[in-house]
């Protein structure tokens, strides 16, 4: 999951702030994943904890921050994968598919801490549940993927749904063979693109773009 760290002139000093203690909870998270505790930030911010919380309220705030900022740099790198030219539709969800893994490959630690509670019960603080802040996270990227579909496939009666179910099917597949990927590294990342590929080219390898759009 890439980190962005563009920012314009128009932003105000409280924006300009609240990407700087961003950028280093990130460095934080690189280091420590799921352990990355309010208290590392805020050192390596160089600020008090009662000051992070004045500007993300706890870690709960803090992680959907992070997670906006992640999925952001995310969803900017598939929809260019999807936009980019290719031979043939099989190419492009290659692609696609190819662009997630790499993604949470390159920074597995942030992957982890958006992800995955810590290991331990101490190392969890008191009233964060990783599992209830991803949950939204994976929704949108449903939801965005689902979009796509829509606008690029001809799926005929019931489309909209249609193309709803399978973003957040091809995300979840996309999630949970990553995530035990990961882990394990059974195979190589182009193998398992090629993979997952096999797995969804049925009813998508037949259905027909669009008329007047960028084709899927």
């Amino acid at each position: 999951m890439d980190i962005a760290h563009r920012t314009t002139d128009r932003q105000t000093p409280a924006e300009q702030r609240r990407r700087e203690l961003l950028e280093a909870a990130d460095r934080v998270v690189l280091r420590d994943g799921p352990k990355a505790s309010m208290n590392a930030i805020a050192a390596e911010a160089g600020i008090t904890k009662p000051i992070l919380y004045r500007h993300f309220g706890d870690k709960g705030g803090l992680y959907r921050a992070l997670a906006i900022r992640h999925t952001d740099a995310l969803l900017a790198a598939l929809r260019s994968a999807l936009d980019a030219p290719a031979p043939d539709r099989r190419r492009r969800v290659e692609a696609t598919l190819d662009t997630y893994l790499t993604s949470i490959e390159a920074m597995p630690q942030v992957y982890r801490f958006l992800m995955h509670p810590a290991e331990e019960p101490h190392q969890t603080e008191q009233g964060f549940d990783v599992g209830r802040h991803s949950a939204p996270l994976l929704r949108r990227m449903g939801e965005e993927l689902g979009q796509v579909i829509a606008e690029r496939v001809d799926l005929g009666p019931g489309a909209e749904v249609q193309a709803r179910i399978w973003g957040h099917g091809i995300v979840g597949m996309m999630h949970a063979a990553g995530d035990w990927w990961l882990g394990e590294r059974p195979c190589s990342r182009a193998e398992l693109v090629r993979s997952l590929a096999d797995l969804l080219w049925g009813r998508l390898a037949a259905a027909d773009d669009l008329p007047g759009g960028p084709g899927f």
